[in-house]
């Protein structure tokens, strides 16, 4: 059976580990995703997958509307990590964004993006 969970121990919480993603991270971008990616090496060792999203205040002035579009893209990542991890490997740090002023409709127009973010991925690699 697939684990569909999202345990804390997958949440990206430490400012040192976001700091040291955006230090040293790799920015990739599809549609109105954009994500952040941080791979195990040795100048920067990941002991498993962290993950983590954000919404910018510039584009959604009301929290409601941020609110809802975290919850979206980290129910996104939770049905799809097998996908996620093919895609970026199983020791990865990430932060994924929304990057268009527009509040997404469905849930399935946000998938589709992450599916396809991950699949543009995994055809560069």
């Amino acid at each position: 059976m697939t684990n569909f969970t999202y345990p804390r121990a997958e949440k990206l919480k430490k400012n040192t580990e976001i700091s040291l993603l955006f230090e040293k991270g790799k920015w990739k971008s599809n549609g109105n995703l954009r994500i952040i990616i941080l791979k195990d090496k040795p100048a920067a060792p990941v002991e498993n997958t962290k993950f983590a999203v954000s919404v910018s205040k510039k584009y959604f002035k009301k929290a409601v509307h941020r609110n809802r579009i975290k919850r979206l893209l980290r129910e996104c990542y939770r049905l799809n990590k097998n996908l996620f991890k093919e895609s970026f490997g199983e020791k990865t740090m990430a932060m994924l964004f929304w990057v268009s002023p527009e509040l997404p409709e469905k849930f399935q127009d946000v998938e589709k993006q992450f599916i396809a973010l991950c699949q543009s991925i995994k055809k560069s690699s």
